[in-house]
């Protein structure tokens, strides 16, 4: 989830995380039965930024990259919940209040796929951001 700021903004950044995940889970189980038969972790993450980022903001994740231990970052140069933001400071500073429904979102597809995460969101300049995945081991 994005890092919060004060203390009722981290209430509310968790309330829209909660509903992206309940979001992503909806979606998950609705996936066709052969789609949910991924053999690898990477093949889970690249159905995330292929099919999934597709079918929810009509574009695709712009890279996915991996440490091959559990840690994948998305990034999407171009992310459409925050292109039409100005470039400004002060925009960046609201840029978490627009990740954490996708942060959730992510991590509720994931949580219906058989893998718990955490998921994290960050945004060096507008309108780029990363997601950064961590595969929770058991």
């Amino acid at each position: 989830m994005p890092q919060p700021g004060p203390p009722g903004q981290k209430t509310s950044l968790l309330v829209l995380e909660g509903m992206g995940f309940r979001v992503g889970q909806a979606l998950g189980e609705r996936l066709p039965r052969e789609m949910l038969a991924f053999r690898e972790e990477l093949d889970v993450l690249k159905f995330l930024c292929k099919d999934l980022w597709g079918a929810v903001f009509q574009k695709q994740m712009d890279s996915l990259r991996t440490n091959h231990q559990g840690t994948y970052v998305l990034q999407d140069s171009s992310f459409p919940l925050l292109v039409r933001m100005g470039s400004g400071l002060q925009y960046l500073e609201e840029a978490p209040k627009f990740l954490a429904f996708t942060c959730g979102l992510l991590r509720g597809t994931l949580s219906t796929l058989g893998i718990k995460s955490l998921v994290t969101a960050s945004v060096a300049a507008l309108p780029a951001c990363k997601f950064q995945v961590v595969i929770q081991r058991s």
